[in-house]
C-alpha cells in the first residue's frame, strides 16, 4: 500500500456531536470491523485494509471516526483510495463499497460531514462514495417469466423497495451529491456493479438450497457428478492455470476484465495474509484436466464468488455448476449470511448477449439487488468544481 501520509496539521479534528475523525492503523480498523457493531455494518472486501495493497497506482488511508479513535472508539470506518489527477497536488479520493458506517442514522452529515471536510483538506478536489443499504430487489422467480424484447429490469416491479436506500438517495441528493450513471438503466460511470445477484443463505437448510436450484441447475449438478467432475480448493500455485482459462473465457463471452495474472496473486498474496482462507480458489477437474476455476471471497457474514473462468471443451460435464454448488455450500457452512454472485447486466432481453449471465445466475434461485451505486461530490475550494470537470474528461479519454 502507498500510504498517503496526512500531517498531524493537517489531521481533520472536526467534530459532530462529538465524532472525530482521523486515520487509524490496519490493526485498529480490523479490531473495530471483528466487534459486534463493526461486524453489523457488513463492510465487504473493498473494504478491507488489505484491499488497498491489492490496487497498484493509488494511494490509501484508513480512516476511522467515533468518540475517540485512537483509543479504538469508533462507530464507522473507511478505507480511501486516492488517484493523482496528472499534473497537479490534487487528487481523486474513492471508497468502493464505503464507508463503512451507519447509514440508518438520519443525522449523516454528523459523520458525513468531518469525513469530507479531511479528504478535502488532505487534497482530494471530488470524491466518491459506493453507501451499503440494497435500492430494489427481484426475486428470481418473479424475473423468468418475464424477459422480452428491449425489457430490462427497471421495466419490472421489484419484489421489495428498501426504505432505507430510498431514504439515503434523497439524502445525498439534498446534499449536492450525484448519482454515477444516472437513475436510469445506465450505469456505465459505476467502477462496481449496480446490480449484483444474492442468494439468501441465513436460516436455510442444504435441502432448502437445493430446491432452491431450478430443475436446469439440478440436473446440470448431477450430470457433473456423475461424469466424475471433482472439486477442489486450489492454492497460489493454480492460479496462472485460473488466468489461462479466464483468457479463453474472455474471448469467448466478449468482455475483458484488463487484469494481469500478476494482480491475481497479489490479490490471492495480501487478502489471505490479512486472514488466512478469506480468498479461495476453487477447480474443477475432469480426467485429470482442470475445466473451469472460480474465485471466491469471505469477510464476516458474507462470501462473493468474484471471477469464474472455464475451457471451451468439454462443457457438457458441466464443471462450472459443480463448482458454484461447492462455492454455496461451503459458504453456508461457514456461516454466511448471503453469497453474493456479484454483477448482473440489466437486461432481460434472451436476444442480448449479456443477458445469458444473468439467465445462469438466476437459476440458484435468488435475488437481484440493485444497491445504490456509486455517488460522486465535487469538494469545496477554489478550482476544484473545474479540476472535476477535468478529471471526468480525463477519465472518458481513457
Amino acid at each position: 500500500m502507498s500510504a498517503l501520509l496526512v500531517p498531524p496539521s493537517r489531521v481533520c479534528q472536526a467534530r459532530g456531536r462529538g465524532v472525530v475523525l482521523r486515520p487509524i492503523t490496519a490493526e485498529t480498523y480490523r479490531t473495530f470491523l471483528a466487534t459486534p457493531d463493526g461486524a453489523a455494518l457488513g463492510a465487504g472486501f473493498l473494504q478491507c485494509p488489505s484491499w488497498a495493497d491489492v490496487k497498484e497506482g493509488w494511494r490509501a488511508q484508513l480512516l476511522g471516526w467515533g468518540p475517540d479513535p485512537e483509543a479504538g472508539a469508533l462507530t464507522g470506518v473507511a478505507l480511501v483510495l486516492l488517484r493523482q489527477f496528472p499534473g497537479t497536488r490534487k487528487y481523486f479520493a474513492y471508497l468502493p463499497e464505503g464507508p463503512v458506517a451507519d447509514w440508518n442514522d438520519p443525522d449523516v452529515d454528523g459523520w458525513l460531514g468531518p469525513l469530507l471536510e479531511h479528504l478535502r483538506r488532505s487534497g482530494a478536489f471530488a470524491v466518491r462514495i459506493g453507501p451499503s443499504p440494497a435500492y430494489r430487489r427481484w426475486d428470481a422467480a418473479l424475473l423468468k417469466p418475464l424477459t422480452g424484447p428491449g425489457r430490462r429490469l427497471g421495466d419490472v416491479l421489484a419484489s421489495e423497495v428498501d426504505p432505507l436506500g430510498t431514504a439515503v438517495a434523497e439524502r445525498l441528493r439534498a446534499r449536492g451529491w450525484r448519482r454515477c450513471g444516472g437513475d436510469g438503466t445506465g450505469a456505465d460511470a459505476d467502477a462496481q456493479p449496480r446490480h449484483v445477484f444474492q442468494v439468501p443463505l441465513a436460516g436455510r437448510t442444504i435441502e432448502d438450497l437445493w430446491s432452491g436450484l431450478n430443475q436446469e441447475w439440478r440436473r446440470n449438478v448431477r450430470r457433473a457428478k456423475k461424469e466424475g467432475v471433482e472439486v477442489v480448493v486450489g492454492s497460489a500455485a493454480e492460479l496462472s492455470e485460473f488466468y489461462r482459462l479466464l483468457g479463453i473465457t474472455e474471448r469467448r463471452d466478449g468482455f475483458r476484465l484488463g487484469r494481469s495474472l500478476a494482480y491475481y496473486e497479489r490479490q490471492y498474496a495480501v487478502l489471505n495474509a490479512e486472514e488466512p482462507g478469506r480468498m479461495k480458489l476453487y477447480l474443477a477437474r475432469h480426467q485429470g484436466e482442470i475445466l473451469a476455476a472460480h474465485t471466491m471471497i469471505t469477510v464476516g457474514r458474507r462470501a462473493w464468488y468474484q471471477t469464474g473462468a472455464s475451457a471451451d471443451h468439454r462443457r457438457e460435464v458441466r464443471p462450472s455448476n459443480a463448482l458454484q454448488w461447492r462455492m454455496l455450500l461451503d459458504a453456508h457452512a461457514l456461516g454466511a449470511h448471503v453469497y453474493d454472485m456479484r454483477g448482473v447486466p440489466s437486461s432481460l432481453d434472451p436476444e442480448e448477449r449479456v443477458y445469458g449471465l444473468l439467465r445462469w445466475k438466476l437459476g440458484t434461485g435468488g435475488q437481484v439487488v440493485e444497491t445504490l451505486g456509486e455517488w460522486e461530490k465535487p469538494l469545496g475550494g477554489s478550482g476544484n468544481h473545474t479540476l472535476y470537470r477535468a478529471f471526468q474528461a480525463y477519465l472518458n479519454r481513457r
